[in-house]
């Protein structure tokens, strides 16, 4: 897993543990006997986990998201170099050809000269 797979995981986690330490404060911290008072924590409560949960289920979507993303850039990029290095090996192989087709053109010119030299 990448560096940065890992640091989103240990920020999810700590935004839940975030989120269980509020809950918990907050609940020890509902002195009040009366229903009302302990029911307006507990609400409390209940709506910052929800948030929490929902800020973490956000993250996790834009990060697998951009992983995506990046991984069809990657997809690209492969592609890309695929195309341009079958179109430099074509690019040699006329090269080579060309430079086949000249050396045999100079070779017979040269045999059509020796040649000439000898019937002279």
């Amino acid at each position: 897993m990448s560096e940065d797979g890992l640091k989103r995981k240990r920020g999810r986690a700590v935004l839940v543990a975030l989120a269980i330490g509020v809950t918990g404060v907050a609940w020890a911290g509902c002195g009040d006997d009366d229903g009302n008072g302990t029911s307006e924590a507990q609400e409390r409560i209940e709506k910052g986990v929800d948030e929490a949960k929902q800020g973490l289920e956000k993250g996790a979507q834009e990060a697998e998201e951009g992983l995506e993303k990046g991984k069809q850039e990657v997809t690209k990029g492969f592609e890309k170099a695929e195309e341009e290095a079958g179109q430099g090996k074509t690019d040699a192989e006329k090269k080579v050809e060309e430079a086949k087709q000249e050396a045999e053109k100079k070779i017979e010119e040269a045999k059509d000269q020796v040649q000439g030299g000898y019937e002279r």
